[in-house]
């Protein structure tokens, strides 16, 4: 069985629902707002000695940064808010906290989805390289699961300074740098100003520990979106997770409904809002009740996913280079 993108989709409706609109830049105040509080809270638990209250902020801390990570989504794809200074300038600034740059974000994640999961797909490297022993993908897959914010800012700043790197462009290169720059100075004042107020263990606990898990959580998320697939069209490598609950879809909203992933991968520039209302695009070719594809919760795409990470691979190319060996 192998799901697909429908094609019967009203083109009207199809362009009305690409227009950029402010929806997804006033959820981010939203979840901006949520994540301030949640370390504010964190803060007072550490201060008055509440530590039984610690773990759940840390992790509630987490998910609305995780967040934050989609809304730098939003922004690489141009559909963060309809004015385009103030798309780059928070996508900008997002990237700061997580080591990355807006530029080099969206010139590697353009490979993903032009060339998804063939070894031009940088962001999935190295489970689409045939060449690439087991055993290096499995220690990749472990870094990237636990160690997922600095693994993540390695894959991306080693496909920018590789020699064959594919991003050729004079003028991104250059912003590149230069929000590379930025990174270097802000983090530079943050340490600086950390040492000198002395709040080493502030620092820690609301930034540190809950962006080391908020990397833990883009990748196992990316992993459930990929990894194992093997079809041959873009809809088969990619899950979908359509909540019917009430609990699950709030989930998949605070991350800016990216569960809907094979419409995603099928409208890259649909806007995150409008991704549920084209739902009904994901089916089953055999048969829509059994979709392998599209599960009801995120815990059984993960359970789906789970046996993939014994052998990690992304693509058809496997089953070539499977046969031969």
């Amino acid at each position: 069985m192998s799901t697909c993108i429908a094609s019967p989709v009203d083109k009207a409706s199809l362009i009305e629902a690409h227009r950029p609109r402010w929806k997804t830049f006033q959820l981010w105040l939203l979840f901006s707002a949520v994540l301030a509080l949640a370390q504010a809270a964190l803060v007072a638990s550490i201060v008055t000695g509440h530590y039984w209250l610690t773990v759940p902020l840390v992790l509630v801390v987490a998910h609305f940064m995780h967040s934050q990570l989609m809304a730098f989504h939003e922004a690489a794809h141009y559909v963060f808010c309809p004015n385009r200074k103030w798309n780059e300038a928070i996508g900008i600034g997002i990237g700061l906290f997580h080591f990355s740059s807006l530029s080099l974000f969206r010139a590697v994640h353009h490979t993903h989805h032009a060339h998804l999961g063939t070894v031009q797909d940088e962001q999935l490297w190295p489970f689409v390289d045939t060449r690439m022993p087991r055993w290096k993908r499995l220690l990749a897959a472990l870094a990237e699961l636990t160690l997922g914010t600095f693994y993540d800012a390695f894959l991306f700043w080693r496909v920018f300074f590789r020699s064959s790197s594919p991003i050729v462009s004079p003028h991104v290169r250059r912003r590149i740098r230069w929000e590379l720059a930025l990174m270097v100075v802000f983090w530079t004042g943050m340490f600086a100003l950390t040492v000198q107020l002395g709040t080493g263990r502030l620092l820690l606990w609301m930034y540190f520990i809950p962006a080391l898990l908020t990397g833990s959580m883009y990748a196992w998320r990316k992993y459930v979106e990929h990894m194992g697939l093997t079809g041959p069209t873009t809809a088969d490598l990619s899950r979908s997770v359509v909540h019917a609950d009430a609990l699950g879809r709030l989930l998949t909203f605070t991350m800016f409904n990216i569960g809907f992933h094979a419409v995603h991968h099928a409208y890259g520039a649909l806007p995150q809002d409008a991704l549920p209302q084209f739902s009904g695009l994901l089916h089953d070719d055999d048969d829509h009740a059994n979709s392998t594809a599209v599960f009801p919760t995120y815990y059984s795409a993960f359970r789906a996913m789970l046996p993939s990470l014994a052998d990690p691979k992304v693509w058809p190319q496997w089953n070539d280079a499977d046969q031969s060996a």
